[in-house]
């Protein structure tokens, strides 16, 4: 989504990586891009990335599409409220995160979101979190946000070779759990501040990504903080037709602790909302999780994706509680 370029102050500190020579493998500009991640993501640990291929006009309508869901009355979006499989309606205070590990988290977070993941046709019990997603009637919704999943999802793929080769570690493996991902995409609404982080009270609280990849857009409100160098925390600059880009634990896992997971946070602004849409890219739930042959001596014991998934969202998110 369109934003000004206030906050340049701090690129400097998190770095704008282009994206322009993505898809040409063999050409040297692609290796000075697979050295740049390397460098950004075994310090810094955030990104804004350009040149990514996907049409402003796409985004905005997901964002419009945003708006126009959260704006609907409480009573229709509970309609389609989270269910098991963990697709529909977040409502605000329902959602907390109690496995940080910066901060003793007191409080729920202060955002709503609609969840939608990948669709299938149906629940197979033997793959968990699969089946269809949940849809409000609510025109011109689910359209663009299946378009934007889809080009996303190109361009995790994309993304995550980049990742693999940065770190040297043999490919075919692990590329072929990405074939059928487990996607996430979440329209996230943070109301205007009703507490301050002093208080303990976010719109996010300060946590790392579990999963491999996440794309955020966002818009020019601000409010997303990084923890650079675990010394300070600093706003991440809101750049025109960027996508903040940043990795998760399970891609540290991969990389046997190359690629680093930084902790975030999002304060919400007293008398401004915000809307961000961040896209979680991961492997497919029955993916063993070690690190990748090329890596060195493994430094992570195996664990499997579904099993860890499960205890997060346990963890993470009452709707689950009830039915764990």
């Amino acid at each position: 989504m369109n934003s000004t370029d206030s906050g340049r102050e701090h690129l400097d500190h998190i770095p704008v990586i282009d994206l322009a020579k993505l898809r040409h493998e063999k050409s040297p500009g692609y290796f000075k891009l697979v050295e740049e991640f390397l460098r950004v993501f075994s310090t810094v640990g955030f990104t804004l990335i350009i040149n990514h291929g996907i049409e402003p006009s796409l985004v905005d309508s997901v964002f419009e599409a945003s708006k126009r869901f959260h704006e609907l009355s409480l009573e229709q979006k509970m309609e389609v409220e989270l269910n098991h499989l963990h697709r529909g309606y977040i409502p605000i205070n329902t959602s907390t995160d109690v496995n940080s590990r910066y901060e003793k988290v007191k409080y729920p977070n202060q955002s709503a979101s609609f969840m939608m993941m990948r669709e299938d046709s149906k629940e197979d019990p033997s793959i968990f979190l699969s089946g269809p997603n949940q849809w409000p009637p609510l025109e011109r919704f689910r359209e663009p946000l299946e378009a934007y999943h889809k080009t996303m999802k190109e361009l995790g793929f994309q993304l995550m070779k980049v990742a693999l080769h940065s770190v040297g570690a043999e490919q075919d493996d692990i590329l072929d759990a990405f074939q059928i991902p487990t996607t996430w995409l979440r329209l996230l609404h943070y109301p205007s501040s009703s507490g301050s982080s002093s208080e303990g009270v976010y719109g996010s609280a300060p946590h790392v990504d579990f999963g491999c990849l996440t794309l955020l857009a966002q818009d020019d409100v601000g409010g997303l903080q990084v923890l650079y160098q675990e010394k300070e925390w600093l706003d991440v600059p809101c750049l025109p037709n960027s996508l903040v880009l940043n990795v998760g634990e399970m891609l540290h896992r991969l990389s046997n602790g190359l690629l680093q997971p930084t902790p975030h946070r999002v304060i919400n602004h007293e008398m401004q909302e915000r809307f961000s849409c961040p896209f979680f890219y991961d492997p497919n739930v029955n993916t063993t999780i070690s690190p990748l042959r090329g890596t060195g001596k493994p430094k992570f014991n195996p664990i499997c994706f579904s099993e860890f998934l499960e205890s997060e969202l346990t963890a993470g998110y009452s709707r689950h509680q009830t039915n764990a």
